[in-house]
């Protein structure tokens, strides 16, 4: 029997007998199934999505090859292939992971989670778990509660850049009260968390997040998260560029086969136009990037290996933590501030193991510069990469930085390039990196003002959530979320800023000058008692942490004004990008942690284990000889703790912990001849812990202030 077919014809004829014959039109030669050529032509076989055994023939088919004989006809090349009965071996499969054979069954990401919400349980099954991440949602248990669970879910929205617009926060503000725990939390990846959900109403939460012009798609999964970009309202060219190509980049890479919208809103599609270079650079496939015949032409029904993270920023402004994402973009600008293209870092990521070495914080390293044109199709092309050579069969090394590591930069970028269809051309040269916040009262460039407004670890409760909600809405006010839990409040006319500044304030969100500046850069992620990862305390520790951080701060001398970075996680997955801190608490047993040192206030350099098992009530016992040998063996004023860290080095810190015995203090005998009373003493302390001094360099400043006052008058 001999059969005909087509690489793009619609119906494969795969030959039941193992002696017959296949023809092959336009064929252009046989390369290795490993080779990218190859790859792309099996990939563009019309397998129906549903038929395992069509695959898995159609695989048997391919790899009984056994003669070809090849022959010109017109401007045809034709290839006759003899299948020869082998002898049979065992099949096996490339092992997968549990998570991929979910996917693969899901029907694009419905099934089973279509069936379970139509349950009387209160949860859902493993298997629906794992498909509701794709539509933005964790299922979670109160772990403080002992006895039966009580399941609820947590939401999370996808908003590129920060950007909520004021219908939308209006609409998570009474969504929090009327079906949540009464917060909102905002992420360390600029979007909205609302815990408490129950799955009753799931539909109705999802669905009124989807009529305000949100959404929760992609906000979790194996696919393209909330693509980051500087918060700042601010009119400058470069700022809104980076902000355009996120949201660009954000549609691109957003699910096609209309699950979402069919689960929650019964197929009704609410949503704005794409720019038409969005959808030119999803549909092209003159590099075989795509799934031609899918209803998702860049995922599949396997979409990517697992989470995958992107920020866009311009030079200096290091408020996204650009190289902890898998794809870092830079916007690049002539000399008269017009974008002209991208540097781009990939392989950065922050989840790890515990003990397993082979698992590892990465930052980010330049593959290259593309114009700007180009990167919507150069970061589908880095997508793709990962999508084809990415594990598969173990999460744990899924993410794309372990293939990156695996294969080094130079072949990375040769694949890359393939799917791109173009070399990329040198890295930029780029200035210094700094960290920005954007707290406080700022011009925006058209007149108007923005207000940054510090949130300790994200969460809008209380008071300050009531006041927040009656400002936005009176005002008519769209706000920015940070990359750093905070919140922007944008499009202020000058004078509604007293009012506002007045109201803001009695309900605590203070001006930064208010707040302390160890607060200012922390973070922490959710944790206890919802997070199934966490390990020990988080959001609900670090308040006190701070203070006592504060507290040794003032013991070993150093000012107020002095600071670290400081970021806690309940467990080493990294939500909180705490390998990026100064200095790290990873959570690594109940009530204990982790110990990261040596990131820098600019969040451009990787910390490392310092210490394990550190008991949260034994904190003070690394604290206090770290930051007493900072302020007295620090080479300048400006050294950051960081960076003494790396200088000092670890071995010589531990040592200085291991014999650590306390500060050393001046002899008592001294204030004596300062001090004729207990009581002037007293009083004279009192007044200096006001300025983070002792009694002692007080008394001695007043003291000398009088001396030189007095010469100065006799020398008048």
């Amino acid at each position: 029997m001999t059969s005909t077919a087509s690489l793009a014809a619609t119906n494969t004829v795969i030959p039941s007998d193992p002696n017959s014959k296949l023809r092959i039109r336009s064929f252009t030669g046989l390369k290795s199934s490993h080779s990218l050529a190859l790859s792309k032509s099996l990939r563009a076989l019309p397998i129906p999505y549903s038929s395992r055994a069509a695959s898995t023939s159609l695989v048997r088919a391919v790899s009984t090859l056994f003669v070809c004989f090849l022959c010109v006809v017109g401007t045809d090349v034709k290839v006759t292939v003899t299948f020869c009965q082998m002898p049979v071996k065992p099949e096996t499969e490339p092992k997968r992971s549990k998570v991929e054979i979910i996917k693969e069954q899901s029907n694009f990401i419905r099934y089973p989670l279509n069936e379970e919400l139509l349950t009387d349980a209160s949860n859902i099954n493993e298997s629906a778990t794992q498909i509701i991440k794709f539509h933005g949602s964790y299922q979670q248990y109160n772990r403080d509660e002992r006895g039966a669970k009580s399941y609820s879910f947590m939401l999370r929205t996808k908003n590129p850049c920060g950007k909520v617009s004021n219908q939308l926060y209006l609409t998570m503000d009474d969504l929090a009260d009327q079906f949540g725990i009464g917060t909102l939390r905002l992420t360390t990846r600029q979007t909205f968390q609302l815990h408490g959900v129950l799955k009753k109403d799931l539909k109705t939460v999802m669905s009124s997040i989807i009529r305000s012009m949100g959404s929760t798609l992609g906000a979790c999964g194996d696919l393209n998260r909330n693509v980051l970009a500087p918060p700042a309202p601010l009119v400058k060219k470069d700022y809104l560029f980076a902000q355009e190509t996120a949201e660009n980049i954000a549609a691109l890479l957003t699910p096609q086969s209309g699950f979402y919208y069919d689960m929650w809103v019964d197929g009704e599609q609410i949503m704005t136009a794409e720019p038409p270079e969005v959808v030119r650079a999803r549909n092209d496939n003159s590099h075989g990037t795509n799934f031609p015949d899918s209803p998702e032409p860049i995922y599949g029904t396997q979409f990517l290996p697992r989470k995958f993270k992107i920020a866009v920023t311009v030079p200096t402004d290091n408020s996204v933590d650009i190289l902890t994402n898998d794809i870092g973009v830079v916007v690049v600008s002539d000399e008269k501030g017009e974008p002209q293209g991208f540097n781009i870092f990939v392989g950065g990521g922050m989840g790890r193991t515990h003990r397993l070495e082979t698992t590892f914080p990465r930052l980010g390293e330049p593959l290259g510069y593309v114009p700007k044109e180009d990167i919507l199709y150069a970061v589908k092309a880095i997508v793709v990469t990962q999508r084809e050579h990415g594990r598969r069969d173990d999460r744990k090394y899924s993410r794309m930085k372990y293939l990156i590591s695996s294969w080094g930069i130079e072949k990375f970028r040769s694949v890359v390039e393939q799917y791109y269809g173009k070399k990329f051309e040198p890295f930029r040269e780029l200035p210094e990196w700094e960290f920005k916040s954007y707290l406080g009262w700022h011009e925006q460039g058209d007149g108007a003002l923005f207000c940054g407004l510090h949130v300790d670890s994200g969460r809008i409760a209380g008071k300050m959530k009531k006041t927040l909600r009656e400002i936005i809405e009176k005002y008519n006010l769209n706000v920015r979320i940070t990359a750093n839990q905070n919140i922007i409040l944008c499009d202020i006319r000058k004078a509604w800023k007293r009012p506002i500044t007045t109201a803001l304030a009695q309900a605590g969100l203070l001006l930064p000058k208010y707040v302390d500046p160890l607060n200012i850069t922390a973070m922490a992620c959710p944790a206890l008692p919802l997070c199934p990862l966490a390990i020990t305390e988080a959001e609900r520790g670090i308040p006190d942490l701070l203070k006592r951080v504060r507290a040794v701060f003032e013991k070993v001398g150093l000012k107020y004004s002095e600071s670290v970075v400081i970021r806690v996680t309940g467990c080493p997955n990294g939500c909180a990008r705490p390998y990026m801190a100064e200095l790290g608490l990873v959570g690594d047993g109940p009530n204990s942690y982790q110990i990261w040192l040596g990131g820098t206030p600019n969040q451009m350099s990787l910390a490392r284990s310092f210490m394990n098992k550190v008991k949260v009530q034994e904190l003070e016992k690394v604290f206090e000889p770290l930051f007493y040998y900072w302020k007295h063996k620090r080479q300048t004023k400006d050294e950051s703790f960081g960076d003494f860290t790396n200088r000092m080095g670890f071995e010589k810190l531990q040592e200085l912990v291991e014999k650590w015995e306390g500060p050393l203090r001046a002899s008592p005998r001294h204030n004596l001849k300062l001090f004729a009373d207990k009581e002037t003493y007293e009083a004279m302390d009192d007044l200096a812990k006001l300025q983070n001094k002792s009694a002692h360099q007080l008394a001695i400043e007043v003291i000398r202030n009088f001396v030189a006052a007095q010469q100065n008058g006799k020398g008048e």
